[in-house]
């Protein structure tokens, strides 16, 4: 006859002994992940994500007619940093009339490079910067023609990020810094302020 226990004794024997669990390996690695995680998530509040987020909006451009999108300076500010226009500068209202080529344009850059300027004008061309969807590249011509301005300097703005709906032909007032001249594409590049 058989006995129960001798069957439940011989199956047990019969059994495989299990591995033990590797407990301080799971644990670490558990724990690698959760600060992987935290170095993650703190990288990726802190970095621009590619597309340079936070970052001040360059653009004065804010809406068709609308005036500069720039802060008010403080009074101090104002004291010490006149933008330039062509109300109070012969020179520059002169250069808004020349050739976009012209020599002058070089000349100004140079004399005036770091200095603000500001004046009326609208886009003639925008552009995607590289792969981005809401950066562009903006050629600015002074007046209200747009795409069909012929006289004065190019403006250039460059990676400049846009929150509302801007295009070609639309005006603005322009409140940048100068930075240099490229006499070989005879473009004016400014820094929106």
């Amino acid at each position: 006859m058989w006995r129960r226990s001798s069957v439940h004794q011989r199956h047990n024997y019969l059994r495989r002994p299990k591995k033990p669990q590797p407990w301080l390996l799971i644990g670490t690695a558990a724990g690698v992940l959760v600060i992987l995680t935290i170095v993650i998530g703190a990288a990726s509040a802190l970095s621009d994500g590619g597309e340079k987020k936070d970052e001040p909006d360059k653009s004065t451009a804010a809406g068709r007619e609308r005036p500069s999108a720039t802060s008010t300076p403080t009074a101090a500010e104002s004291a010490t940093v006149e933008a330039i226009t062509p109300q109070n500068n012969p020179e520059f209202a002169a250069l808004l009339k020349a050739d976009s080529c012209d020599d002058a344009n070089l000349d100004f850059a140079t004399r005036h490079d770091g200095q603000t300027v500001a004046f009326n004008g609208s886009i003639v061309i925008m552009a995607p910067h590289g792969d981005y969807d809401t950066r562009y590249d903006f050629l600015l011509g002074p007046g209200d023609k747009g795409p069909n301005t012929a006289v004065g300097p190019a403006f250039k703005y460059e990676d400049v990020n846009i929150s509302d709906t801007v295009g070609a032909g639309d005006k603005f007032h322009f409140v940048a810094e100068v930075d240099e001249f490229n006499a070989d594409q005879c473009v004016f590049l400014l820094d929106p302020v």
